[in-house]
């Protein structure tokens, strides 16, 4: 009995959770609709704008429901995973770009301390690819204009840790052990204003999971964070 009432607050809290997120772009999009049809598509000050408010709400519904069904086939254990050696250079190299575009719009140091002839690893390059991508993102996300962000690799006997340190805000103790559940979030309103879903770290979870790794953080208020990932050696 105990666990079938954990289960059905689990249920509830989720069903709660998914709610709320649709319920605040639906509204917005509903909202500039109606406003736009009563006469504000005439307003050439305004109609675009709105257009483009709901635009913005259409895509985050959007973004949230490809994160859920990802996150539903992975729990049913129905992701299929295409396991390769993948490089560690190749890996961090193809986030690179990326990072370092969204590092320089707020004026943070981005750098890569990621030592040559490391091991390749076993797994999906595709998946590995989304998981150091969300960290990254949230790492920029999370740092103060002229903060840093490092990403680093390290290889041991068995896996090789990647691990992405940062300079910013930090995560209370208390929060660290939920982070990696779906929907949680420390800071709600500045993650859904940067366009978060709050199942980024919950799908990166389970992706290194499914590769035999797992992922940790670090972290203390005001100091920033540390968020480190394993991958099992290729071989």
């Amino acid at each position: 009995m105990t666990e079938l009432r954990r289960l059905e607050r689990v249920r509830q809290d989720f069903v709660g959770n998914v709610s709320h997120e649709f319920k605040t772009p639906l509204t917005a999009i509903q909202g500039f609709a109606e406003t736009l049809l009563a006469g504000a598509i005439d307003d050439p000050k305004n109609n675009r704008r709105f257009l483009e408010i709901i635009r913005d709400h259409a895509a985050r519904l959007a973004r949230v429901t490809d994160d859920l069904l990802k996150l539903a086939r992975i729990e049913a254990g129905k992701l299929e995973l295409e396991f390769f050696p993948v490089g560690i250079q190749e890996l961090i190299g193809g986030c690179a770009e990326t990072t370092l575009l969204k590092a320089s719009r707020k004026q943070i140091s981005f750098s890569m301390e990621v030592p040559s002839g490391l091991p390749a690893v076993r797994g999906d390059a595709s998946l590995l690819h989304d998981v150091l991508q969300n960290l990254l993102d949230n790492a920029i996300q999370y740092t103060p204009r002229g903060g840093r962000v490092v990403v680093g690799a390290a290889a041991g006997p068995r896996e090789v840790t990647i691990t992405i340190s940062d300079s910013g805000i930090g995560i209370p103790l208390a929060d660290q052990e939920r982070i990696f559940e779906r929907f949680y979030r420390v800071d709600a309103a500045r993650s859904r204003e940067a366009g978060g879903t709050g199942l980024g770290l919950s799908i990166a979870k389970h992706i290194v999971e499914a590769h035999g790794g797992r992922l940790w953080v670090e972290s203390a208020v005001g100091q920033g964070s540390k968020f480190s990932f394993s991958i099992p050696l290729a071989g």
